[in-house]
Parts: C-alpha cells; sequence; structure tokens
C-alpha cells in the first residue's frame, strides 16, 4: 500500500499527533484557584480571557512609570524533571522576575507565566503552576494570564521550559538607582536562600561527574535529598525592600545578584566614577557554597562571578542611614547587615571582594 492510501485509510487527529486538547482543558480548570489566590487591587486574578486586565488607579497610583521583566529558571528545571520534585521552580520563576523589578523600585503588579512540555501532564503542570501562584502572593502580584504549550518533537515527553513575564510600577520621579550614590556609602547584604537560579549548569556537571544520587542525602544539608536541597527556591525580596524603601526612604540603588555575581551586577547601577569593596567574612556563607567549592575545585573568583556566594540582593544607602535601613529589612524578616563600601573609581576592577572563608 503506497502512503497515499495509508494516509487515507488512517483517521488523523490531534490528539494522535502528541497534543491533547482535553488535558490543556483540564489544567486551565485546576489552576483556576491558583490564580485567583492571587488577587490584589488592581485585578480580580481570574483566568480564561484572550487577555489579562489590570486597573493602575485602583491599584493607588497617580502618575505611574510601567516597568516590565522577564527570565526563566535555567537548567535548575532538569532537576525539578529528574526529581519529579515541581512544587518550587514556579517560585523561582516569578523570584527571578519580581526581584528584577524591585531593583528599579517598582511594585510588582502582574504576572504571566508559558510552559512548554512535550507532553502535558496535568498534575505536574498544576504543581508548576500552583508554585507561580505561592511566588506571586509572595510579591503581592496578581497571576494574571499565562499560556501553556504541548510540543511533541520539540521536547522529550517529561521535559517543560518555563518563562515569566512581571510587570510593576512606580510613581513618577521614584525609580531607582538615585543619581546620588557616591563614594563612603554603604553597601548592605541581604542573605539569599541558597543557589537561587543561577550556575546550575555548572552544579549539574559537578552531579554528574561525581556520580552523585538526588535522591542520597545532601552532602552540606544531609536532612535533605540532594534534589530538594538544591531545588531551595529562590528568594523574594519584594515586601521587605518595598517596606525599607517607603518606611525609610533612604535606598539610592539595589542590584539583584544572579548570574555574574557580585563583580557584574553591582557595576550595573554605579555612576562611572564608583567601585565597590565588599567583605564577605561579615556574612554567614550557606554550606552549598563550600561544598560546590571544594567540591569542584573552583577559584574563588569563579564562584563570585557565577554563584550569589550567600547574598541575593545588594542595597545601596548613605553611611548615616545604614543602621535604619539593616533594622527595617531585619524587621520584615530579612538576613541583613553592611558587606561594604562604594569607592572612587578611576581605573582597574570595579568592584573588589575580600573573600569569605569556605571559598
Amino acid at each position: 500500500m503506497d502512503s497515499k492510501n495509508a494516509s487515507a485509510n488512517h483517521q488523523y487527529s490531534y490528539k494522535s499527533s502528541g497534543v491533547d486538547i482535553d488535558a490543556g482543558n483540564d489544567l486551565v480548570e485546576r489552576i483556576k484557584s491558583h490564580a485567583k489566590s492571587t488577587a490584589r487591587r488592581g485585578a480580580d486574578g481570574a483566568l480564561g480571557g484572550f487577555g489579562g486586565l489590570f486597573d493602575l488607579k485602583a491599584a493607588g497610583y497617580e502618575d505611574p512609570i510601567l516597568v516590565a521583566a522577564n527570565d526563566g529558571v535555567g537548567t535548575k528545571l532538569k532537576i525539578a524533571i529528574e526529581t519529579g520534585i515541581h512544587d518550587t521552580v514556579g517560585i523561582d520563576l516569578v523570584a527571578m522576575c519580581v526581584n528584577d523589578l524591585i531593583v528599579q523600585g517598582a511594585e510588582p503588579l502582574f504576572f504571566l507565566d508559558y510552559l512548554a512540555t512535550g507532553h502535558l501532564d496535568p498534575t505536574a503542570a498544576e504543581q508548576v503552576i500552583a508554585g507561580i501562584a505561592d511566588g506571586c502572593r509572595q510579591a503581592n502580584a496578581t497571576l494574571i494570564g499565562g499560556e501553556t504549550a504541548e510540543m511533541p518533537g520539540m521536547y522529550a515527553n517529561n521535559d517543560y521550559d518555563l518563562a515569566g513575564f512581571a510587570v510593576g510600577a512606580a510613581e513618577r520621579g521614584a525609580l531607582l538607582p538615585r543619581r546620588d550614590i557616591a563614594q563612603g556609602d554603604a553597601i548592605i547584604g541581604l542573605a539569599s536562600s541558597g543557589l537561587h537560579s543561577n550556575g546550575f549548569s555548572l552544579v549539574r556537571k559537578l552531579v554528574s561527574d561525581f556520580g552523585l544520587d538526588y535522591g542520597e542525602p545532601a552532602p552540606f544539608a544531609p536532612t535533605q535529598s540532594l534534589g530538594a536541597a538544591l531545588l531551595t527556591p529562590t528568594r523574594i525580596y519584594v515586601r521587605s525592600v518595598l517596606a525599607a524603601m517607603r518606611q525609610t526612604g533612604a535606598l539610592k540603588g539595589l542590584a539583584h545578584i544572579t548570574g555574574g555575581g557580585f563583580t557584574e551586577n553591582i557595576p550595573r547601577i554605579l555612576p562611572d566614577d564608583c567601585g565597590a569593596d565588599l567583605d564577605l567574612g561579615t556574612i554567614a556563607i550557606s554550606p552549598v557554597f563550600a561544598w560546590l567549592s571544594e567540591t569542584g575545585n573552583i577559584p574563588a573568583a569563579e564562584m563570585l562571578r557565577t554563584f550569589n556566594c550567600g547574598v541575593g540582593m545588594v542595597v545601596i544607602t548613605a553611611a548615616g542611614d545604614a543602621t535604619a535601613v539593616v533594622d527595617c529589612l531585619q524587621a520584615e524578616g530579612e538576613t541583613a547587615s553592611v558587606i561594604g563600601t562604594i569607592t572612587a573609581h578611576d581605573s582597574g576592577e570595579r568592584v573588589k571582594v575580600a573573600t569569605a572563608p569556605g571559598l
């Protein structure tokens, strides 16, 4: 029988090609309650329309500037897929976006997600989106919409990828960084929850090369499995930083410490004639960083430009305001301390780091 006749005698459907519309509809019903739980002023958190609506006036803004950010979770997703632990990477997705909004002085307002997979498993997808809703609640941002794409042939059956999109607002004139960052200002570090969502291609290579099992106890946290410990979600700094901004009025600039570490992220907010001197000996380094450094024989400079090394966010303020800002951040639940000073810069390295023990 030739191919033409074979095609004529076979009844095709979208499902036979690997796309299950019913599974997609099932997922939409499953996640409606998660989206509704993220409702805030300006949006009701409902899903199902062709687009999400947000009312800036209802949210209390008079003359706002909108700020947008998008990001993903990277190869940390491979650990979630291999371990079957899907309920934390959604928090990572939100965190990577909203932390980028808050450093610009913007309050996150709403969030949209995109999930692409080779085969839609409604149970696993619901766990991912439940994590996204959790992250949105932490950031006080509404989950206003999203998209799920089942693409057999593009992804292996169990693989999936995530992308997130966040929009926030600040009143005109309130954006960060301010122009008065100057020599002598204090640099405050806010502790990270662990690796956050950067450097996982290196982490996964070490796990593979040393024959480690994600189900075994983590060498640096024996009460957890290695997979669960590495999947500790990215800390969301929105509520605490917003409180410090509003209560003290003293924040001059913020830097989210993601890929590129201290050496590449802090200079993004500094005037051309300023640098930074950091002393990480003043913070408690999470054991995961010392384990990575020792296991992989990773040079300190490589650690500092690949990982957050214990500090997920830095705050710049006048030296005289540092105590008040630290006190406010600590009252909001952050582990915060002064870790450095803004210095004069004319040539050479912009950021100089006194390496902490363990790195």
